[in-house]
This record gives structure tokens, sequence and C-alpha cells, in this order.
């Protein structure tokens, strides 16, 4: 357990970051590319897949946020934002030459080590491909690492696809990286698969002795995702999920993270099904 540990929230820095570039990455969605400054920036600099930053906006607040980028590229670190809310409305707005603050990476990441030697089923839900995007670099850069890796991707329409560019030329490139899709509300052009992420369950053709999943996306998709692979027999210490988008401060004060006795921004925000299964049945009152 000692190597998917979070790093002590007292050594990680604030810094400065300079926004490069913005990038239009799906409906109501963007991707800033920033560049880290200051005498703190090469101690942020480095990440693992699956790690995130609390993004902040000067004068109005902070969200965590995954690092989207390529762990093995550090020249800027890339964070995807979907604009919803008061923070990310600032965020949304920002453009080249604009400034943010970058507070991480925090949290356990994707335990890639796991899996080595066997296959890797990456399995994203809308915006859930942000968290995972970083794994698919690591994967894609250390291919001879695994045996298959497997990306099967979902989302409401065509319009929300995160990366969408990106990740057809994946399918259609990269021979050993297997990319399956599908929307639940497809329209006239949509070329692939129609339906819910399960549904490409079986043409992923999963081998589940030797196979370890990463997924991230809507809790129900996550839940009942997780569920029917183990059901195919996937074992449940090889099964993981991020739970991020329930963090607020990242420093364990404020609570709105805590899942029974974890603070996600402490124990997590990767977490192992087990962990976490009963816990995500139960509902709030």
């Amino acid at each position: 357990m000692s190597a998917l540990t979070a790093p002590p929230i007292a050594g990680v820095p604030t810094v400065a970051a300079v926004v490069e570039r913005v990038e239009p990455t799906a409906a109501d969605t963007i991707t800033l590319w920033s560049r880290l400054e200051g005498p703190d920036a090469e101690a942020s600099r480095e990440f693992r897949p699956g790690q995130i930053d609390m993004l902040g906006a000067f004068g109005v607040g902070e969200v965590p946020i995954s690092r989207s980028s390529d762990p093995g590229d550090l020249s800027l670190v890339a964070h995807t934002v979907r604009i919803c809310g008061r923070v990310t409305n600032v965020l949304g707005g920002l453009h080249p030459g604009d400034r943010v603050t970058v507070r991480g990476p925090l949290g356990r990441p994707w335990p890639l080590e796991r899996a080595r030697g066997g296959d890797v089923l990456i399995l994203a839900g809308g915006l859930g491909l942000a968290p995972l995007r970083s794994a698919v670099y690591h994967a894609i850069r250390h291919r001879t690492a695994f045996r298959r890796v497997i990306l099967l991707v979902g989302a409401r329409d065509p319009q929300q696809v995160l990366y969408r560019r990106e990740v057809e030329t994946w399918r259609a490139e990269h021979g050993e990286l297997e990319v399956h899709l599908t929307v639940d509300v497809p329209d006239d052009a949509w070329p692939y698969r129609e339906g819910v992420v399960p549904v490409l369950f079986d043409e992923a053709r999963i081998d589940p002795p030797i196979t370890t999943v990463f997924t991230c996306g809507p809790e129900i998709m996550m839940r009942l995702g997780l569920q029917a692979l183990s059901e195919r027999g996937i074992r449940e210490d090889r099964l993981w999920l991020t739970m991020e988008r329930n963090m607020h401060c990242g420093v364990k004060l404020c609570g709105h993270c805590q899942l029974g006795p974890m603070f996600v921004c402490a124990d997590g925000p990767i977490f192992r099904w087990d962990e976490v299964r009963d816990l995500m049945g139960v509902h709030e009152l």
C-alpha cells in the first residue's frame, strides 16, 4: 500500500502558471495548457497518472482537476475543465497569457505497475476520460510493459466525446491500442456503437484472469460497470476507480469528500473497488 499512499499535503506547493493555449475539448469543456513558473515549479512539474491539482482562478477559488497531459512530457501541464460553476466559468474565460494557480500534484495515482505483464482495460464515461488520459499516454509510452491496452469510451452524445480527434487517431493509428466508442444518443453521422459503455464489453474480448481495470465516469456507470466486470471474473483487487469529483479543499478540512472513514483528498482519489463498493451503495439522507 505504501507505493500508492498520497504525498504529505504539507509538502505540496502552490505555484503560478501561465496559460499557453486553450483548446475546445467537447461541448462546454476546454483544456488549459499551462507552464508552471517560480521556485517551486520543478517540485510540482512531475506527476503520476491519476494525480490531481487544485486549479485556482485568482480571487475566485480552486477546483480539483486531474492532470490530463503526458507524464512523460513535462513542458506543459494540461487540465480539462467542464464549465459548470463559479470557478470553472472564470477558468473557461481565460486566454493565453492569463495566469492560474496550481496546488499539486495530490493523491494516489493509477497503479499501472500492478497491471504490468497483463491487459489494461481503461473504461471512460463522459468527462471521465480526462483523469484517464495520462494513463493512456503512459501505456502508449511503455507499451511493451503490457499485453493489451484497451480503451472503452462512452458519452451522452457525439458532442460530449472528449478529445474526439485524438481518440479517433489512437483508434486508427495505434494498432497496439484498441479503442472502442459508444454514445447514448447518436446523430446521423456517428459511425460507432450506440448505448451505454457496458455494450462494449463483448466487443473488447476481455480476458478476465489477466485484466486490470481503471475507470472514471458518472458514479452509476462506475458502480454498475465494475459490478458487471466482477461478475465476468475480473478479481476485485484488479478493479480501480477515481472519486475525484467529490473533492473540494484538497487538505482534509472541509469534509465534502468524506467517504465513510476515508477522505478522498487524503486517501484517494484512486481507490480499489472493494475499498469503496459498499460505501457507494449507501444513499445520502
